[in-house]
């Protein structure tokens, strides 16, 4: 999967054993949960032949009701009760003997797999007798759709994993209907009703007839799970061998109670990624509002010029000692904020006493003004945007790493009797407002720091001799740099390389602040010979039939 790593060291870990090159840890710009991403939606609804047994979970967390709509046609499917046994071996021979029988008799089965590995296995196992029959288990794509449209032929065996073919309507072939139509066999059961009711509802459709059973074991997930150890040995003590079924209503509703108390600890997971994500969300929000006003082109003048005022109260009431080295300390934190112009020198310091807070805001503000009249009204603005852009950007990343780090120990809280949820939302406003610290003291730290250079001029355009003795002309563009503002043709260039907004605008930018121009090969009035499925030969990333091959 191009472009996508593991977390969390274990790529570096599997480069490392391969003998690659160990590339830097990914780092995650942006994060949601599903539950939050759907909650974004103004309007929200769905349709799903299988939502009732998660009605629950549907109205805690989405606020939604489930209504249940009758069928088309009244549903004629017979579903029979479990066949239990007491190991996988018998089950699986149950199973193959079944399809047997039913494909003697002509009627199209479809068998239903938890895994790829055990739908190959009984797929040898019907091989050994001699049975047709077609594995679908999401390795054969292109035969897929065809390998389900004629799982309802006449005599056709199917076996298919849960992502198989799921949610299709199997069309039964002539005569198919008289015989009793699709009959659907589940090896094992799900973990969840839905996937049950799934499987079985690829049978009986729009009134067809149809039936279906599952065939339980003892040694299945579900089974080791929550039935005692105890239940095949007395199972046996009772006479029941391998070739002897079990079939019971007490225990289907047995499995269908273990069934509901995994669905129910799955929920619980759920629900509480849920509920530790909304404290995340509650900064996304907000952090977002911000960024999306910026980028609407708000007047974003009084919110940096406070920026710079509060960042700069803060210094002066985080040094009220005024002894000579107390002096030298708020002298050196005023200087990371304004030119060296505008600090006053320690006797101005004596002198001015509890004045001294009213004088330095006073010179901030005057020489924000000074900056805004000496580059225009409408460069600051655009400067104003893209520093806060790059600077919330860069900060919100960090503050993702970090939070996701406290989420991943947040547990061990329990063992201090604390609720981990609420020790998570104690920590995270803590952090959120050290994010905002961090965004204020870096805008605050940069802004006159931060000069518009004129772009260099243009340069004349390269000759390519051609071999016919020939020139060819070249026009190359400049791009604009990544995270500038829209119009600004001159790079900014950050005076301080200590800045974590000039060294990802540096990235961008390079050492000179000129944005690269994007290499491009001379062709020779030819495009190089690719594929259309190919990577462009730009370097865009884009497929070949998307980039230069659309205009070729």
């Amino acid at each position: 999967m191009p472009g996508r790593r593991w977390s969390h060291g274990i790529h570096q870990a599997v480069e490392a054993k391969e003998g690659l090159k160990v590339q830097n840890e990914s780092v995650t710009y942006a994060t949601i949960t599903f539950q939050n991403l759907f909650r974004l939606y103004e309007k929200l609804a769905g349709m799903t032949g299988t939502a009732e047994t998660e009605a629950e979970e549907f109205g805690k967390i989405y606020d939604l009701d489930v209504v249940v709509i009758p069928t088309n046609r009244p549903m004629i499917r017979q579903d029979h009760g479990d066949m239990v046994f007491i190991n996988e071996k018998a089950k699986f021979n149950a199973v193959a003997d079944e399809i047997e029988t039913l494909h003697a008799e002509g009627r199209p089965v479809l068998v239903g797999t938890t895994s790829i590995e055990k739908s190959e296995y009984l797929g040898e196992l019907l091989l050994r007798r001699g049975i047709p029959h077609d594995v679908l288990n999401a390795k054969q794509h292109e035969r897929e759709a065809n390998i389900v449209r004629d799982a309802g032929q006449r005599g056709a065996v199917t076996i298919a994993t849960n992502m198989a073919g799921r949610g299709t309507d199997i069309k039964l072939g002539p005569g198919v209907a008289e015989l009793g139509g699709l009959h659907v066999i589940g090896t094992e059961r799900h973990e969840s009703r839905r996937i049950d009711n799934q499987l079985r509802g690829r049978a009986g459709r729009q009134g067809d007839p149809g039936s279906s059973r599952f065939f339980v074991s003892f040694g299945d997930d579900i089974m080791k799970r929550f039935s005692p150890d105890w239940v095949p040995g007395m199972m046996q003590k009772f006479g029941m061998t391998e070739d002897m079924p079990l079939q019971s209503r007490m225990v289907t509703r047995a499995i269908e109670q273990a069934q509901q108390k995994v669905e129910g600890a799955n929920f619980d997971i759920r629900k509480r990624l849920v509920e530790f994500d909304d404290v995340i969300n509650e900064h996304r929000i907000v952090i977002y509002g911000e960024r999306n006003r910026i980028l609407e082109g708000i007047d974003t003048r009084a919110n940096v010029l406070g920026m710079v005022i509060d960042e700069t109260d803060a210094v002066i009431k985080a040094h009220q000692q005024r002894d000579e080295g107390g002096i030298d300390q708020l002298l050196n934190e005023l200087r990371e904020i304004l030119p060296s112009e505008d600090i006053p020198t320690a006797d101005e310091v004596l002198d001015l006493g509890h004045e001294l807070d009213d004088e330095i805001l006073d010179r901030a503000e005057d020489r924000y003004e000074a900056t805004e009249a000496m580059i225009g009204d409408e460069s600051m603005r655009k400067l104003e945007h893209w520093l806060l852009l790059e600077t919330i950007d860069f900060h919100w990343r960090e503050h993702l790493t970090a939070i996701d780090d406290v989420r991943q120990s947040i547990g061990l809280q329990a063992y201090a009797q604390l609720d981990p949820l609420v020790a998570f939302k104690r920590e995270g406003y803590d952090m959120f407002l050290q994010l905002q610290a961090n965004i204020r003291k870096q805008v605050a730290r940069t802004i006159f720091k931060v000069k518009l250079a004129e772009p260099p001029p243009p340069q004349p355009a390269p000759s390519v001799t051609t071999s016919a003795g020939g020139s060819q002309t070249e026009n190359t563009t400049s791009a604009s740099p990544a995270g500038a503002p829209e119009g600004v043709r001159a790079a900014p260039v950050l005076a301080a390389s200590t800045a974590p907004a000039a060294n990802a605008l540096r990235t961008n930018l390079g050492e000179e602040g000129s944005a690269p121009a994007k290499a491009k090969p001379a062709t020779n009035g030819a495009s190089p010979k690719l594929g259309r499925n190919d990577p462009c030969y730009c370097g865009s990333g884009k497929k070949f039939k998307k980039c230069h091959g659309a205009v070729a």
